[in-house]
């Protein structure tokens, strides 16, 4: 449980630090929308270019077991769309940003130290596996129905043009396009670029919680935490239950790769869950809202899966 706390805590006060520093007037409320833009438009995508650089796709592939992980991420997108959609009467285009919060893992800021601390250095290539595919696989779909989304009564003949036009100007998507492209091509980049691309990437992480923090001034949190909590219990519960099911039950696959699979599924949702809401200006209150409620919940439900593979590993 401290072990969590641990690495979950500096997230948290840097979210409470950009939105006491907003509410005591110490930083310009009209400042944090120009912070989120640079986080969206430039820190983050050269997070992806660099994250994209080092994946080794041959050696990490495993159809089954990413199967384990993505079904249950995608699963989880369709259930919370319907919902949103259905039972908190939002519109399309809020309905995918509300998808996008119950299915978009927090892979590398918090998936990384849990499962090196939880499982070793061991676990990690395995945890790079997902990671490899996580960006350009959800971070597309979700971007694409999310155009789709909000074609405003177009006709698909119409919209889908238009989308995927939008879609391959998106600053996200372009980053790991390119990382990806330097990745297969194997050339190496040149070294100012790394450094620059480097260097931008290590601004994404405070400047996104800050920002996150000092954006949740203007919203009523109290007014979407139901929606919030139910994404968050997608994310937290229904994601690992679908990953454990596949991976152990229908895969049978090394317990090794279930724990991995298990655990990642299990990890709050990712920040790109409120930049990307902020970059289409989509549910931005439940997104956030979801993004701190998954934080801290996920202390206690992390806790609990830990126990539970613990129970159920096998007998060496």
């Amino acid at each position: 449980m401290f072990t969590v706390l641990n690495v979950i805590g500096p997230v948290f006060l840097l979210v409470a630090f950009g939105y006491m520093s907003v509410r005591l007037r110490l930083y310009p409320e009209a400042g944090i929308g120009g912070l989120i833009s640079f986080v969206n438009n430039f820190a983050t995508p050269c997070l992806l270019f660099q994250a994209m650089l080092s994946v080794d796709f041959a050696k990490t592939f495993n159809a089954q077991y990413l199967l384990s992980f993505y079904v249950g991420a995608l699963v989880c997108f369709a259930l919370s769309y319907v919902i949103a959609r259905v039972f908190f009467k939002r519109r399309p285009g809020e309905s995918a940003s509300v998808g996008f919060s119950s299915f978009y893992t927090n892979t590398v800021l918090l998936g990384l130290p849990i499962i090196q601390r939880a499982y070793g250095d061991d676990a990690l290539p395995l945890l790079y596996a997902i990671i490899g595919f996580h960006a350009p696989l959800l971070m597309s779909f979700g971007t694409i129905v999310m155009e789709l989304a909000r074609r405003d009564g177009e006709g698909l003949a119409t919209a889908i043009p238009k989308a995927l036009f939008r879609v391959v100007r998106n600053p996200l998507l372009i980053g790991i396009a390119l990382g990806i492209s330097l990745n297969l091509s194997g050339f190496e980049l040149p070294v100012l670029l790394d450094d620059v691309t480097k260097m931008m990437s290590r601004a994404v992480l405070p400047a996104a919680l800050f920002g996150l923090g000092g954006a949740l001034v203007q919203y009523k949190l109290r007014d979407s935490w139901g929606q919030a909590f139910v994404a968050s219990m997608f994310k937290l519960v229904l994601h690992p239950i679908i990953a454990l099911t596949l991976s152990h039950y229908v895969f049978e696959l090394q317990w090794e790769l279930v724990r991995v699979a298990v655990l990642t599924a299990a990890v709050p949702a990712g920040l790109n869950v409120y930049i990307v809401a902020s970059l289409y200006n989509r549910a931005v209150d439940v997104a956030a809202n979801t993004v701190l409620q998954s934080t801290v919940l996920g202390v206690f439900s992390i806790s609990a899966w830990l126990l539970i593979l613990e129970a159920l590993a096998p007998i060496p």
